[in-house]
């Protein structure tokens, strides 16, 4: 997450600030000052996160679990996916949403927290990129390559790689 937080990017979401899950780990190069700790408000902060960079902030935006990404679907699929479009190129937000499918091994975190659903949103969503990083080689070239993306991407980690 350096490279990250090395381009200016505001992280928001649950874990960035405080211990609670394997992301956490990953958010020790980013400074506490970059890091936004949000409650569990998975809509709300889509809807953040959209704001923000509508504002000319550079976001990432943490879903520690894919299964809670879907209550944020509202303003991924209406919102994110569509304001370009909807406003005529008018505005173009561009957030990097990353989102973990939970490791079943060693131990299985449960149905609520394994849900892959890879397949749902790159059927669903027109303008944004749906990328999944299956090996650990693959995490830091699709992060850079999701900074250099004009669009928004979506970064599905899979908790067995933790």
């Amino acid at each position: 997450m350096n490279m990250l937080a090395q381009c200016g990017y505001l992280f928001i979401g649950q874990s960035v600030l405080y211990p609670g899950n394997s992301i956490y780990g990953t958010m020790n190069d980013v400074p506490e000052e970059q890091r936004l700790e949000l409650p569990v408000m998975e809509d709300c902060q889509m809807g953040m996160s959209i704001g923000l960079s509508l504002a000319g902030q550079k976001v990432c935006s943490i879903f520690p679990r894919m299964d809670f990404l879907i209550i944020a679907m509202n303003q991924l699929v209406n919102h994110l996916d569509k304001i370009k479009d909807l406003s005529q190129g008018i505005y173009d937000p561009k957030v990097i949403i990353r989102t973990m499918v939970g490791a079943k091994k060693p131990l299985d975190a449960g149905l609520q927290h394994t849900g892959d659903y890879t397949n749902l949103l790159r059927a669903g969503l027109r303008n944004i990129d749906v990328v999944k990083l299956d090996s650990v080689s693959s995490v830091y070239p699709c992060y850079v390559e999701a900074m250099e993306r004009e669009r928004s991407t979506i970064l599905i980690e899979m908790g067995e790689l933790y």
